[in-house]
């Protein structure tokens, strides 16, 4: 039997950072409530909630407890324990299941199930000792808790190697070959119980210090590329059996060869744009998929470019962002600006098929960058 909320419905949602924020924003939007859980008093999804649980991941008397206040549960990140997932499955339905959360979660796990249903990938060997790194150069990387550029390392020399070895945690790990890099891209696809499906258009991811940047929507790429990265993201959702969203990201070799990197099932970062540009935005999608709604299609009505605000730095232009016309600002409500801490973004639209075109693929990059401009 298919779950269908109806209004007034409360989803809980494991996570209480941006992308739980924008989650709870679009579920209150379509008149259901949401119960967050998280570490964190105060958060960013807090603040826009009707109901907080205040407890650490693994308290098991917490979670029963957040589990019969809700009618379902979703979750805006992975780094989660599956165990405690598995015990509010348990309880009410969760989805995407904690089956695909152990997966995106494990690097070697994720990239067997890809290869398994013929998705491409780098060159990758399962490492359990130094011994084990018999090819240079590669990016040496922890199977689980790796994000933005933090559990991995490039490793061009033995002493390299050994070095970076020694210092990432937890172990084992995994060597991916280099892969020569044109780009790099993501697609988001949702998609419900019933087995509807809907995609976002692929869009171009540019990173500064490991952490994404800006993202170009469309991606300035042939429509054949365009197409085939949308059949790959579908393929792995369907062969997940996915209720809710994944986002996936593929590198782009010089070739045009698509290699899927990782998959992701929650909102993502590069789906910010569609918050503005399209009529209901991955959020929407995402609260539609797990409650059982209707999927519309996942069609934008502008292009975009999302510009991500990391930081102190970025937010001093925090004042010269909100004064400057054509600038669509969303602060996630965090009262410290750390080195590497997403703060916020911007979106800036221009005509549907501008980009790269009347307007300019380099002149939409130079209105993001300066934003006073």
């Amino acid at each position: 039997m298919i779950l269908i909320l109806p209004p007034g419905a409360t989803i809980g949602i494991v996570g209480g950072g941006q992308l739980g924020r924008m989650s709870a924003i679009a579920a209150a939007r379509l008149g259901f409530r949401a119960h967050i859980f998280t570490p964190e008093a105060g958060g960013p999804a807090s603040q826009v909630a009707a109901t907080t649980t205040v407890a650490e991941y693994t308290d098991h008397e917490a979670l029963t407890r957040f589990a019969a206040a809700v009618d379902l549960i979703t979750f805006e990140f992975e780094n989660l324990p599956a165990a405690s997932l598995d015990l509010l499955a348990g309880q009410k339905p969760v989805h995407p299941s904690p089956e695909i959360l152990r997966i995106s979660q494990d690097r070697v796990l994720e990239k067997k199930f890809l290869n398994d249903i013929g998705i491409p990938t780098a060159s990758w060997t399962a490492i359990q000792t130094a011994a084990d790194i018999s090819t240079l150069p590669g990016i040496l990387k922890t199977t689980r808790l790796g994000y933005d550029g933090k559990g991995q390392a490039l490793i061009r020399t033995p002493a390299e190697a050994q070095a970076a070895y020694d210092g990432l945690n937890p172990k084992p790990l995994v060597l991916e070959a280099l892969v020569d890099f044109h780009s790099e891209i993501s697609v988001i696809v949702a998609r419900n119980a019933s087995g509807a499906i809907t995609s976002f258009d692929p869009v171009e991811n540019r990173h500064k210090n490991h952490i994404l940047d800006i993202t170009l929507a469309p991606a300035p790429l042939p429509l054949e590329t365009l197409a085939e990265a949308t059949r790959i993201a579908r393929h792995i959702a369907e062969s997940l059996n996915l209720i809710g969203l994944l986002a996936v990201e593929m590198f782009v070799t010089a070739t045009g060869t698509l290699l899927v990197n990782e998959i992701a099932p929650r909102p993502h970062n590069s789906g910010h744009w569609t918050l503005d540009a399209c009529p209901a935005s991955q959020f929407e999608m995402h609260i539609r998929a797990v409650g059982g709604l209707p999927l519309p299609p996942a069609t934008r009505h502008s292009d975009a470019v999302m510009k991500n605000l990391v930081g102190p730095r970025d937010m001093a232009t925090w004042p010269a962002i909100l004064a400057t016309p054509g600038l669509i600002p969303h602060h996630y409500g965090k009262s410290e600006a750390r080195e590497g801490r997403k703060m916020a973004h911007f979106t800036r639209l221009f005509p549907r098929g501008s980009l790269p075109g009347e307007f300019g693929l380099e002149a939409a990059l130079r209105l993001t960058e300066n934003p006073d401009a």
